[in-house]
């Protein structure tokens, strides 16, 4: 498999455990710890999805793809936002915003890699 994922994640262990699932499923990974970075890096590498933490230091994950959506070269890339404040609504919220999903935290990670392989187009290997 030869699909690039992008993790904007400010938590050294989410990122960690998020890199470990992804890369034992066969994705390459390229890692940001704030959204800055993270937009940078989605305009220089074009992954095939974005893993978005919601808050994060500087711009929050929200602003983040508001701004990723305004640039043509990111704009059609799936996000998936990724946040510790799972409420009854999120899933609306971020719909909203303009995420193509959203997972809560700490991640499930038959859940993480299901929902990553849906939004890469790949078939799921066993956990």
């Amino acid at each position: 498999m030869d699909k690039l994922v992008l993790i904007v994640e400010d938590n050294e262990r989410s990122l960690k455990l998020e890199r470990d699932v992804l890369r034992l499923q066969g994705y390459r990974t390229i890692e940001a710890q704030t959204a800055e970075e993270g937009i940078v890096l989605a305009a220089e590498q074009l992954p095939d999805l974005i893993l978005m933490d919601i808050r994060l230091p500087g711009i929050d994950g929200v602003a983040a793809l508001g701004r990723l959506r305004a640039d043509p070269l990111t704009a059609t890339i799936p996000v998936i936002a990724l946040t510790s404040s799972a409420m009854t609504h999120d899933d609306e919220r971020f719909g909203r915003a303009g995420f193509d999903g959203y997972l809560a935290k700490p991640i499930d990670v038959r859940q993480f890699i299901e929902e990553v392989a849906a939004r890469c187009g790949v078939t799921v290997r066993e956990v």
